[in-house]
């Protein structure tokens, strides 16, 4: 399996840091790139500023509670943005609400996780997302390094 980048979009440090730790376990080489805010995270993928020469990710693990853009209208923006919309993006939210799954669908997430709140169960999640969208899924961005 060849390195990915993913970008990790997430305000809760407790929760990126665990996040980082589990992809690390199994993936050491991976690019694992963290941003915290919603604005930012659109600056970076639009390559705005000093993200001018960012990478673009294989596959984005995003929050929906955060500051400034929260995670729904980052989705929006990201599939409504012909450059960016065939890059997989992955709802990883602390929210089991229907209406946060529904609208996340509707906005064309590629898949909704909630996050568990069980450490153990949080590292198996994790590993779970590798095993599909890392180890089996065909990502549409891995075309840039062939």
């Amino acid at each position: 399996m060849e390195n990915i980048t993913i970008l990790i979009v997430d305000d809760n440090p407790v929760d990126v840091r665990l996040t980082i730790e589990a992809l690390k376990q199994r993936h050491q080489h991976n690019e694992i790139i963290v941003l915290s805010d919603g604005e930012e995270a659109m600056n970076f993928l639009e390559k705005n500023g000093k993200y001018k020469n960012a990478p673009v990710p294989d596959v984005i693990l995003l929050d929906l509670k955060m500051p400034k853009l929260n995670g729904q209208e980052v989705l929006v923006r990201i599939k409504n943005n012909p450059e960016l919309s065939s890059i997989p993006v992955i709802v990883l939210s602390s929210s089991d609400s229907p209406s946060d799954i529904s609208e996340s669908y509707t906005n064309k997430a590629n898949c909704y996780i909630t996050k568990p709140f069980d450490i153990d169960e949080f590292f198996k999640t994790i590993q779970a997302i590798e095993n599909l969208w890392f180890d089996r899924a065909k990502l549409p961005t891995s075309e840039k390094s062939q």
